[in-house]
C-alpha cells in the first residue's frame, strides 16, 4: 500500500508550504521521502543524495519566494525532492524516460529550474551571475546555491567563492556536508577546512577520543562521530570562508527542521555572501540506502519494503569491467602503470584496480582539471598513467590536455568512458565530442573498440605508447559476449580491419557502431547490394591505405561513428579530399551523431533517431547511391 500523503496532496506549489508550522513541515518531509522512495523504486536514478536534502528542501522552499529567490541544485542528483514540490509530482515516475523528466536540474522542464546541472561545481558561479544580473536590474529576490562537499573538492567553487564579496552583497551558499559525493570525498580539502584540528592539541584529543569511542556501542559510537563532526566545523568554519568574504554560519543539523527554518530565515536577511553549513546523512530515512551510500547513490529499480534493487540478466561483461581488468593485467607487467580517476572509481572500473593495486591508483576529487596535469607530472618523469575519466568529464579538462600534454608530447593515457550515447542520464552526459576535440591534436592515438575483445586490445596498445598521448573510447553498457583469447595482443598503431568483403558499398565504422553495420550489410545483400564492412579501430593516425582502397573499389562509401560532426568522417573526407579520391566520382556519406543534444530514452531509440541503427545506416547507403526509395531512414546527420 502507498504510504499516506494528505499533506503532499494539498501541495502544487512550494507557496502551499509556507504557511505551514514546523510540525507540519516534519510531516511533509516525510511525506516527500516517502514520495521520492516510491518514484526511484519504478524508475531507477539517485537516490541517496535526494533523501539526504528532503528536510533542506522543504525549508529552503518554506522560507523563499520561489521561483522568484533564485534556487539552484549542485549536480542535480540531490534535485528529485524538489521537483515533488514543483508541480512534478505528477510526472516523476517518468523519471529519466523518454519524453519524461530529467534526472537533473534543466531549465526547459519548470521555472523552478532556473539553471541546468549535471556536472558538479556549476552552482556558485552561476548563483554569483544571478546576483549581479539582479543587482544590475535594482531588483530585490535573494539567490541561493546548494553545493554538496564531493563538489567542494571542485576549483570552479572556490572560484567562484573568491569572486563573490567583490561581486554582491547577497548571495547564499548552503554547503550540504554529508561526508560523501558518489565516492567518499578525497583530498586535502576537508583538512583544510579544519586546519585546526590538523594541529597536535585537537589532533590529539580527537585521537583520545577515537579510542574512547570503539569501546562504546555502535550507537554512541555514532553519536560520538557526529558531535566530532560538529565540533570541526565550529572550529574550523570561521576561518577559510570568513577568509573568502562569507560570512560562516553552522554547522547546523540538516534534518532538523526547528532549527533550518530560524537560520534560513536569518540568513536571507545578511547583506553579505553567507556559507550556511549543513550537515545530512545521505540516504537519510531508507535504512537500506543510510548503511550502504555508495550504492545507493545511483540505483535501478528496487523493491522498497527490502531494498533489493532489481538484478541483470546476467549477459555479456560491461566494457567498464572489461577495461579495469585489462588495465590490472597491464599493470601485472609493468609496475610504471598508474591509474587515475576524478572521484569516479567504481563509475570507471577502477575500484578494481585500487584493491590489485592501492598505491598505484589516485583519485584526485572532482577535478578533472587537475587529474591531466598531474597524469602529464607523471608521465614526465617515467611513469605510464591511464587518467580514466568519462568522455563528458574530460570536456572539463580540455585546456590541460592541450597544454600540458599535448604540446609536450607526453604520454598520458585517456581512457574515455561512457563514449557516444548514455540512455537515461541524457545530454548532460553524453560523450558525443571527444572524437573532434581529441583528433585535432596533434600526436594524439585516437581509436575506439568494436567490441570488448578490440577494448581489451586498446588498453595493451595503449600501454606500449610510449612517445606520445593517447586516447581509446568505449560506451556505457556491455559488451557482445566475445570469447577472449588466450593473449590480448597490441594493435599495429593507425592500421584498422577489413570484416566483411563485398563490391558496390563500402561500410567503414569507428567504435561499437560496428555490429549495426554488419547488419546493414545483410539488409543492403537482401537488395542486391554486396557490402564491404570495415572497423577503422583509429581515428588517428587514419590508416589512408585502407581508405583509399575502400574509395577506389566501391561506388559508395559509408562512414559510422557515434560521436557528432567534425569527428572521424571529417577526417575521412579530409584524407579522400587530400589524395583526389573524391575527384573520382565516390560517393560518400558520413553518419554521425544529429547536431542536437538528444534527450534521455531508451538507447535503442536513441540510436534509431539518430539513424546509427542497421535501417540508418542503410538509408545512407542507399541515398549515397542515389536510390530513391530508401527505406526507413534515419534522422543522423549526412554529409
Amino acid at each position: 500500500m502507498p504510504t499516506p500523503t494528505p499533506l503532499l496532496d494539498k501541495v502544487s506549489s512550494p507557496a502551499d508550504t509556507r504557511d505551514l508550522s514546523i510540525p507540519e513541515l516534519k510531516q511533509l518531509a516525510e511525506e516527500v521521502r516517502a514520495e521520492t522512495i516510491d518514484a526511484v523504486s519504478v524508475t531507477g536514478g539517485h537516490l541517496g543524495a535526494g533523501l539526504g536534502v528532503v528536510e533542506l528542501t522543504v525549508a529552503l522552499h518554506h522560507v523563499f519566494e520561489t521561483p522568484k529567490d533564485i534556487l539552484i541544485w549542485d549536480v542535480g542528483h540531490q534535485a528529485y525532492p524538489h521537483k515533488i514540490l514543483t508541480g512534478r509530482r505528477d510526472r516523476m515516475k517518468t523519471l529519466r524516460q523518454g519524453n519524461g523528466l530529467s534526472g537533473f536540474t534543466k531549465r526547459a522542464e519548470s521555472e523552478y529550474d532556473p539553471f541546468g546541472a549535471a556536472h558538479a561545481a556549476t552552482s556558485i558561479s552561476a548563483a554569483l551571475g544571478f546576483c549581479a544580473a539582479r543587482d544590475a536590474k535594482g531588483e530585490n529576490n535573494k539567490v541561493i546555491a546548494v553545493i554538496g562537499d564531493g563538489s567542494m573538492s571542485a576549483g570552479m567553487a572556490y572560484e567562484a567563492m573568491n569572486n563573490a564579496a567583490d561581486t554582491t552583497k547577497q548571495l547564499l551558499v548552503i554547503l550540504n556536508d554529508n561526508d560523501m559525493s558518489i565516492a567518499p570525498p578525497v583530498g586535502g580539502m576537508s583538512a583544510y577546512l579544519a586546519r585546526v584540528v590538523s594541529g597536535g592539541g585537537y589532533q590529539s584529543l580527537r585521537n583520545l577520543g577515537k579510542k574512547v569511542a570503539h569501546a562504546l556501542p555502535r550507537p554512541l559510537q555514532e553519536a560520538a562521530r557526529k558531535a566530532e563532526e560538529y565540533t570541526r566545523g565550529m572550529v574550523t568554519g570561521g576561518t577559510f570562508f570568513e577568509e573568502l568574504g562569507f560570512q560562516y554560519v553552522g554547522p547546523v543539523d540538516g534534518h532538523d527542521l526547528g532549527a533550518l527554518v530560524p537560520l534560513l530565515k536569518n540568513a536571507k536577511e545578511i547583506d553579505r555572501p553567507v556559507l550556511l553549513h549543513v550537515v545530512t546523512q545521505k540516504g537519510k530515512g531508507y535504512a537500506p540506502a543510510e548503511n550502504a551510500a555508495d550504492k545507493y547513490h545511483g540505483v535501478v529499480k528496487f523493491n522498497v519494503v527490502t531494498g533489493e534493487q532489481a538484478k541483470s540478466a546476467g549477459g555479456p561483461p560491461q566494457y567498464t569491467k572489461v577495461f579495469a581488468q585489462q588495465l590490472v593485467k597491464e599493470a601485472e607487467k609493468d609496475d610504471r602503470i598508474v591509474a587515475i580517476t576524478a572521484a569516479m572509481p567504481s563509475g570507471t572500473g577502477l575500484d578494481i584496480f585500487e584493491k590489485a593495486f592501492p598505491d598505484r591508483m589516485f583519485d584526485v576529487g572532482i577535478a578533472e582539471q587537475h587529474a591531466v596535469t598531474f597524469a602529464a607530472g607523471l608521465a614526465a618523469d617515467g611513469m605510464k598513467p591511464f587518467c580514466t575519466i568519462y568522455s563528458t568529464f574530460l570536456q572539463r579538462g580540455y585546456d590541460q590536455v592541450v597544454h600540458d600534454v599535448a604540446i609536450q608530447r607526453l604520454p598520458v593515457r585517456f581512457p574515455m568512458d561512457r563514449a557516444g550515447l548514455v540512455g537515461a542520464d541524457g545530454p548532460t552526459h553524453a560523450g558525443s565530442f571527444d572524437v573532434g576535440f581529441m583528433g585535432a591534436l596533434p600526436g594524439m592515438v585516437l581509436m575506439a573498440a568494436a567490441d570488448e575483445v578490440e577494448l581489451a586490445r586498446m588498453v595493451a596498445t595503449a600501454a606500449q605508447i610510449d612517445d606520445r598521448p593517447s586516447a581509446f573510447r568505449y560506451p556505457r553498457g556491455e559488451g557482445l559476449g566475445l570469447e577472449f583469447p588466450a593473449s590480448i595482443d597490441p594493435l599495429e598503431i593507425g592500421k584498422g580491419r577489413i570484416v566483411r568483403e563485398g563490391t558496390s558499398v563500402a561500410i567503414l565504422s569507428f567504435g561499437t557502431r560496428l555490429g549495426e553495420s554488419l547488419k546493414a550489410a545483410d539488409l543492403l545483400a537482401a537488395r542486391g547490394f554486396s557490402a564491404t564492412v570495415a572497423d577503422a579501430r583509429f581515428a588517428k593516425p587514419l590508416d589512408v591505405d585502407l581508405i583509399l582502397r575502400l574509395a577506389r573499389e566501391h561506388e559508395a562509401l559509408i562512414t559510422v561513428e557515434e560521436g557528432a560532426m567534425g569527428g572521424f568522417g571529417a577526417f575521412v573526407l579530409q584524407e579522400l579530399a587530400a589524395h583526389g579520391a573524391l575527384d573520382r566520382g565516390l560517393k560518400v556519406r558520413t553518419l554521425v551523431l544529429p547536431d542536437v543534444f538528444q534527450d534521455q530514452d531508451k538507447p535503442d531509440i536513441m540510436y534509431a533517431q539518430a539513424g546509427l541503427d542497421a535501417d540508418g545506416i542503410v538509408a545512407g547507403a542507399l541515398s549515397a547511391l542515389g536510390m530513391d526509395n530508401i527505406g526507413a531512414a534515419g534522422a543522423g546527420r549526412r554529409a
